[in-house]
């Protein structure tokens, strides 16, 4: 704590890396703010961003970092084995993001693409499960959550959740599907509010409501195809 005291006194609260990170967001700090917050402190004699600094002058930046060892980072002044070790598994998170392979995702091209993505998991449900595919750009499916359990109310399936994931995935375009128990896919007066009201605030905040899909028993409906979309 007595080192970290040292090394923050230097630095204006205003250029903190952490400060800066939490209020601007991690992709407006500069590389060598971010290793300074993996890094967390410095030495005796330097800030946490000058040791930072020196770490990247020595790999010469992140173009050798990304293919670092633990025996060439221990090499480096300031740099022991807790931090080598931090440094190296952050990298390796990095790389295997960097190596996720958009071929496996489900593709959405058509209701039937839905459908057979989640018929099985959900036409014997016993419970109403409103469920929202999040989709890049190709049509890929990034992410898949369940926002709502119990029978479907406008009230109740607020834009606000449906469409908060949305930009924390920084999601292109979402569908919409929600399970009948009773095996019957038709559209109730509810199923259409909620589809016109997701479908508005969509495209007031830039993403589009590609679809709401009712699944049945080894039927489904899109409302898209209905006309409720437009």
């Amino acid at each position: 704590m007595k080192e970290e005291s040292l090394m923050i006194r230097d630095v204006p609260v205003s250029e903190r890396p952490r400060e800066r990170l939490i209020h601007d967001g991690a992709r407006f700090l500069s590389n060598q703010e971010l290793l300074a917050i993996m890094l967390r402190t410095g030495t005796k004699n330097e800030s946490v961003l000058q040791l930072a600094q020196r770490v990247l002058q020595a790999f010469d930046g992140l173009a050798l970092l990304k293919d670092a060892t633990i025996q060439e980072l221990v090499q480096i002044r300031g740099i022991g084995m807790a931090k080598a070790v931090e440094i190296c598994a952050a990298l390796e998170i990095g790389r295997r993001i960097s190596n996720l392979q958009t071929e496996d995702r489900v593709v959405i091209r058509s209701p039937e693409d839905v459908a057979r993505y989640v018929m099985e998991d959900m036409r014997s449900l016993t419970q109403e499960h409103f469920v929202c595919l999040y989709l890049n750009t190709k049509n890929h499916v990034i992410h898949r959550q369940t926002v709502f359990i119990g029978s479907l109310n406008a009230s109740l399936v607020h834009p606000r959740e449906v469409y908060k994931e949305a930009f924390r995935r920084s999601a292109a375009s979402i569908i919409c599907l929600h399970n009948h128990p009773s095996g019957d896919p038709g559209p109730s007066r509810e199923d259409i509010e909620v589809t016109k009201r997701l479908n508005e605030c969509g495209k007031l905040l830039g993403i589009e409501l590609m679809d709401h899909i009712i699944i049945g028993d080894r039927k489904f409906v899109s409302l898209k195809e209905k006309g409720y979309i437009l």
